[in-house]
């Protein structure tokens, strides 16, 4: 009688797994959950809500309430009118700077820029970190990590300094060449044929370190059961590399080369103008550094303020057409639609 009415009871559906299949099914037949209305979730996060508010409050006083400056882009503006009182000039400004040729140059000079970097310094943390996953002694692996991590933390000037103390006029390496009786010298620092060779490999060196990071913690992800099964399979090193190791970077790459696209035209404001005198504004001229020398150093803020504008919207759509684009081969991107 006893084992009977357990079995009874062992049959009979528990109320709470009861209602965990009511719920999957209606998740599976598509019928709509109840939603929670907003003042319970204000009531349920009030906490979070109240941690993160500081952090709210400093981002819309120093980054969204200074975007209502960028109405002196229409205008004649003058700091000592303000650009409550300054005269509106409608798109004159806008007019300018495209038929500004200084302008023109700088943007032709920064898209160059940013293609070489793109080609030659974005695959460079992917390769670095590929080489270092392969080291199988986590001490050497940690080691060369901290060693190519460290520039990061320097400074553009100390960046540029050690740059100018080994490849500079009286730099290590023609201190080399004239003690070894070639007196035919050159300065990497001052020519302008070797600029955007050289201020790549200044950012090669400074933040490649940070790269790896990133993609070391994304291969950490990886399963090894993945590999296992590929060694079994017969797979050697480049395939495993080709067929596991790439295929879970994916996503980060696709990630941080959106990123780097909307960030195509800002391709090192402190780096360059830190180098523009020695080689020349006709290679160094970005759009940063020309937005800052028309705004600030002569003073022409509506000029200045258009040509920023220009290329913040430029960006913007570098960003949504690379995100697009990485919908379309079926990665998340830097956000997807609800």
């Amino acid at each position: 009688m006893t084992d009977a009415r357990l079995t009874e009871d062992a049959a009979a559906p528990q109320p709470a797994a009861s209602s965990a299949r009511r719920r999957g099914r209606s998740a599976r037949s598509g019928v709509p959950q109840r939603k929670v209305p907003w003042t319970t979730r204000l009531r349920r996060d009030r906490s979070l809500l109240l941690m993160v508010l500081p952090a709210i409050v400093l981002l819309a006083v120093f980054a969204y309430v200074p975007m209502l400056g960028n109405v002196i882009a229409w205008q004649d503006y003058s700091p000592y009118q303000g650009f409550l009182h300054s005269p509106f000039v409608g798109w004159s400004n806008f007019e300018r700077v495209f038929d500004n040729p200084a302008f023109l140059t700088a943007v032709e000079n920064t898209l160059t820029i940013t293609l070489f970097q793109l080609v030659f310094y974005f695959p460079v943390p992917i390769v670095l970190a590929l080489l270092l996953n392969s080291v199988m002694s986590p001490r050497v692996r940690t080691t060369i990590q901290s060693i190519v991590y460290l520039p990061h933390f320097f400074s553009w000037v100390l960046v540029v300094t050690i740059f100018q103390q080994i490849f500079g006029g009286a730099g290590l390496v023609n201190q080399t060449l004239r003690n070894h009786g070639i007196d035919h010298t050159v300065s990497f620092m001052t020519n302008p044929d070797t600029f955007l060779v050289l201020i790549t490999s200044q950012a090669i060196w400074k933040d490649a370190g940070w790269g790896i990071i990133i993609f070391l913690a994304a291969l950490t992800t990886v399963s090894p059961e993945l590999y296992e099964a590929s060694v079994v399979d017969g797979a050697n090193r480049w395939r495993r590399m080709w067929h596991v190791t790439l295929p879970a970077l994916r996503p980060v790459i696709v990630l941080l080369l959106i990123l780097r696209l909307g960030d195509a035209l800002t391709v090192g404001f402190e780096q360059l103008i830190l180098q523009r005198d020695a080689v020349g504004a006709g290679v160094s001229e970005v759009i940063d550094t020309y937005v800052y020398y028309q705004g600030v150093i002569y003073g022409d803020w509506s000029f200045a303020a258009a040509a920023g504008l220009v290329k913040g919207v430029v960006s913007l759509a570098l960003v949504l057409g690379a995100n697009k684009l990485a919908h379309v081969f079926g990665e998340a991107g830097v956000y997807q639609r609800a």
